[in-house]
C-alpha cells in the first residue's frame, strides 16, 4: 500500500512534506467491514495507521498532504469523495481523542478526591491513635498507614503528569489530519 515517506527539499519554504500511498482501487482505503457510505467510512487500519506513523515523525507544527495513487481509476473523478471522507474520519478521531481525555481528566479528579481522603483519614489515625506511641506495632502501623495513604495518591498523579500527554499529542496529529490537503492522482500520471 504505501509508496514513499515525507521528505523536504532543501530551500523550499512553502513545501509541505506529503505522506504517500499507493492503492490499487479507492476499495483499499477503507475498512471493508463499516457499511456506511463513503464519505463516513472509517479507513482501513493498515491506512489509518501508515498515515498516523509518518505525521507523527515529522514536527508538530509542520503543515502535511496526503497524495494517494490510484492503479485502478473509477468512471468518476473520486478525489472529492476521497478527501471529504479522510477529512471526516480523522475530525471524528480527533473528538472522540478530546473525549477520551475529557474521560480521564473526570477519573482524574474523581481519583484525586477518592486518594485525598483516603490520605487524610490514615494521617488522622496515625496523629489520633499512634502518635506518642513507642511499641513497635505502633511505629509498623504508622509506616503502614502513611505508605498506604500515599499509594492511594498514585493513580491521581499518574493522570496528571503523564496519562493525559499521548490523548493530546493524538488529538492534535488528528486534527492536522483532520484538515490537511487531500490529493488523489492516477497511478502513471502526475
Amino acid at each position: 500500500m504505501p509508496v514513499s515517506a515525507p521528505g523536504k527539499p532543501a530551500g523550499d519554504p512553502a513545501y509541505s512534506p506529503s505522506i504517500k500511498l499507493r492503492l490499487r482501487d479507492i476499495n483499499q482505503l477503507f475498512n471493508s467491514m463499516d457499511p456506511s457510505p463513503f464519505i463516513e467510512k472509517d479507513l482501513d487500519n493498515d491506512a489509518e495507521e501508515f498515515i498516523v506513523g509518518w505525521a507523527q515523525e515529522l514536527p508538530a507544527d509542520a503543515p502535511v498532504r496526503l497524495r494517494i495513487y490510484l492503479d485502478q481509476w473509477p468512471a468518476e473523478n473520486p478525489t472529492e469523495v476521497i478527501r471529504q471522507a479522510v477529512h471526516n474520519y480523522f475530525k471524528h478521531r480527533a473528538s472522540l481523542t478530546e473525549m477520551e481525555f475529557r474521560r480521564l481528566m473526570k477519573q482524574g479528579r474523581t481519583s484525586l478526591l477518592i486518594g485525598s481522603v483516603f490520605l487524610t483519614g490514615c494521617l488522622i489515625i496515625i496523629s489520633a491513635l499512634l502518635s506518642g506511641r513507642a511499641a513497635t506495632w505502633a511505629g509498623m502501623l504508622r509506616e503502614s498507614l502513611t505508605i498506604a495513604g500515599w499509594v492511594a495518591m498514585w493513580r491521581p498523579m499518574q493522570i496528571y503528569l503523564y496519562d493525559w500527554w499521548p490523548l493530546r499529542r493524538r488529538s492534535r496529529i488528528y486534527t492536522k489530519l483532520g484538515h490537511m490537503p487531500v490529493e488523489v492522482i492516477q497511478h502513471g500520471k502526475s
